[in-house]
């Protein structure tokens, strides 16, 4: 069964082709990050501009790469929830023309599970249930994977998600967007103990994050440094900054873990691409004998794969769409 999954849900404009939910055939993304580079973060109408202007070239790409035509297309997947609406619009409309003309089911899929399905293409072992760390620009979640189209939402974000505290710290220590890859550079020239910096808790949610307390803290030592005439090393920061983010994601995985009975662990999302997390969480799981899952540093970021993956998922269990399905720019997990 091939699947065609279609991203559009910030700034990447990604199709791709997956056979079986498991073996891509194709992976084209078209990312805006030079663009978005000069405004220091995604601009939402450049983002969805530009998809209008790469969604047609892209899907015509991974078809070609697959080998195969829209009559070789079992169902039509794209993310529909969560992301910037105009760009989620793009993707949808597109996705329901295709499905329409193609006379294919068109399958609804929610962004997040995409990047927990991501896992599925790197390791054919894994299987639910097992408990997820979902990290990203937009969102930082401990989810319950019950099985491959159900979860329960252990702990999340009360306020930054850990991809956007990275990019302000980034920012603040003069680093170009996007900031996690410039931290993770730098922070493996720096100090990892140059700085003692906050762990924020949230008061009666042992799962739950708080990352706004971390990122003021490291943009008020770094300015009143400033006014002071001082100086701060900024790879000691980055390397500080780092380890304190990759402590508190982890902290909270294992606890969930322990206290939930889970030996099976994954993560996913664009922070997990970052070496210092995936350092961090794999001694911390190999110390407790716990099995951990990491996508491939090609399927963290946002990919039409993923979302094919997942599309194929829902498609075996009977979820479908019309042609009245929209864009959702906020929806949990807890609620497909």
């Amino acid at each position: 069964m091939k699947i065609l999954g279609i991203e559009s849900s910030c700034d990447e404009t990604a199709c791709s082709v997956v056979e079986d939910g498991k073996t891509v055939l194709s992976n084209i993304v078209a990312s805006q990050i030079d663009e978005h580079r000069l405004y220091g973060g995604v601009v939402p109408e450049i983002a969805s501009r530009r998809h209008a202007e790469n969604i047609g070239w892209v899907t015509r790409e991974a078809l070609e790469k697959a080998n195969c035509t829209l009559d070789d297309i079992d169902a039509v997947a794209v993310t529909y929830a969560p992301g910037l609406i105009g760009a989620l619009l793009v993707g949808v409309s597109y996705a329901k023309g295709l499905a329409l003309g193609a006379k294919k089911p068109l399958v609804p899929v929610h962004h997040i599970a995409g990047h927990i399905a991501a896992n599925y293409l790197s390791h054919a072992d894994l299987k639910p249930p097992y408990l997820c760390l979902v990290v990203s620009g937009g969102h930082s979640h401990i989810v319950e994977v019950l099985d491959y189209t159900k979860y329960r939402l252990v702990g999340r974000t009360r306020d930054d998600a850990a991809g956007e505290c990275f990019d302000k710290v980034a920012r603040t220590l003069g680093y170009e967007y996007p900031g996690g890859k410039f931290i993770d550079a730098a922070a493996k020239q720096g100090d990892p103990k140059a700085f003692d910096l906050p762990h924020p808790k949230v008061q009666g949610s042992e799962y739950d994050f708080s990352f706004s307390g971390l990122k003021t803290a490291v943009i008020n030592l770094v300015h009143n440094a400033s006014q002071k005439g001082e100086k701060i090393v900024p790879e000691n920061m980055a390397a500080s900054f780092q380890r304190t983010i990759s402590d508190i994601l982890s902290q909270k995985l294992m606890l969930a873990a322990e206290n939930l009975g889970y030996k099976t662990i994954a993560v996913a999302g664009g922070v997990s691409a970052n070496s210092g997390v995936r350092d961090k969480i794999t001694a911390e799981c190999e110390k407790r004998g716990y099995k951990l899952f990491l996508p491939e540093l090609k399927y963290c970021g946002d990919n039409g794969a993923m979302i094919a993956c997942q599309g194929y998922f829902d498609f075996l269990a009977g979820k479908r769409a019309d042609m009245s399905l929209n864009a959702v720019a906020t929806l949990s997990l807890e609620n497909l």
